[in-house]
């Protein structure tokens, strides 16, 4: 038996094998665009024909960036004939998944410098900070008139929450509570119909939130469901005054839950399940009974604030 090891170079192997797909794509997608050539004269390269539309007249090089890589492209040029491609948009220079997700690095937190380099060592080109900067404020631009288009179906069902996010500020990491709600129409369509930055979910910011919607439209209110927040609460009520307000059931579970001993979660957990599952509220309340019953004997009986 040999005593040599073998090594295996991963980084080595990985280059060579993004090579070769990046070399594979870019003939593929010179070939297609040959293709589309073939279609648009009605004849292959060289061919003689009597019926061809247009003569070839050689080809233009240009790049494109793709998830594979930066690749040399041959775009065929035609006497007689514009060339326009179905394969790639005209002027494009990156692939727009890439363009997605140097967006979406740079929403998440991720500086433009740092974007910058991370396109150069992925694919081989730097996005400049301006087209970058450019491409964002279209983002923006487009999810505020999102968040402020008018709502113009009735939303009988609207759940809310605060959702918390970290984000980075002025150099540092803070603690965001993100407003969202979500409306049911008549028709039963889920749809959120309200994103907004609260710094805390408090009065102040719900009542900031519910009337923004209101000024949108929001109307024929009928149940507020959302957690067991004294702002909230009070929000409802006061802006409202036609809706009911029902605590959540994930919250009212997780208050629970969280005062209940470790052996018995799993019991307490399909417990209340259980009671939330009934077909009626005459049901609801007599599993609730059995179940209060239970907790009795294991001597959990204890008050959820």
């Amino acid at each position: 038996m040999s005593d040599k090891i073998i090594q295996f170079d991963d980084a080595m192997f990985e280059s060579k094998l993004d090579a070769l797909v990046r070399i594979k794509v870019e003939q593929t997608i010179n070939a297609m665009l040959d293709a589309e050539a073939d279609e648009i004269t009605n004849a292959a390269r060289y061919e003689r024909k009597t019926d061809r539309k247009a003569f070839r007249a050689g080809h233009y090089e240009r790049t494109l960036t793709a998830k594979a890589g930066k690749l040399s492209l041959k775009v065929p040029k035609l006497k007689g004939a514009l060339f326009e491609s179905a394969v790639i948009e005209r002027y494009r220079r990156r692939e727009s998944s890439v363009e997605e997700a140097l967006r979406e690095m740079y929403l998440a937190g991720v500086s433009t410098r740092r974007v910058d380099d991370i396109s150069q060592l992925l694919w081989g080109e730097r996005m400049p900070s301006q087209t970058l900067s450019d491409k964002l404020k279209k983002i923006y631009k487009e999810i505020d008139e999102w968040r402020k288009r008018p709502l113009e179906s009735e939303y009988p069902y609207v759940f809310v929450d605060g959702v918390w996010h970290k984000r980075s500020w002025g150099g540092h990491v803070e603690n965001v509570s993100v407003l969202v709600a979500i409306g049911v129409s008549t028709e039963g369509r889920r749809e959120v119909i309200g994103v907004t930055e609260g710094m805390r979910e408090d009065a102040a910011s719900w009542e900031q939130f519910f009337r923004s919607m209101i000024e949108r439209g929001l109307r024929g209110v009928r149940l507020v469901v959302g957690d067991r927040c004294a702002g909230l609460v009070s929000t409802v009520n006061s802006m409202l005054p036609n809706a009911k307000y029902q605590r959540c059931m994930v919250h009212f579970m997780r208050n629970v839950l969280s005062k209940t001993p470790p052996s018995h979660r799993e019991w307490a957990s399909a417990a209340l399940k259980a009671i939330f599952a009934q077909e009626n509220r005459e049901s609801a309340m007599a599993k609730a009974g059995t179940v209060a019953g239970e907790m009795e004997e294991r001597k959990l009986m204890f008050m959820v604030k």
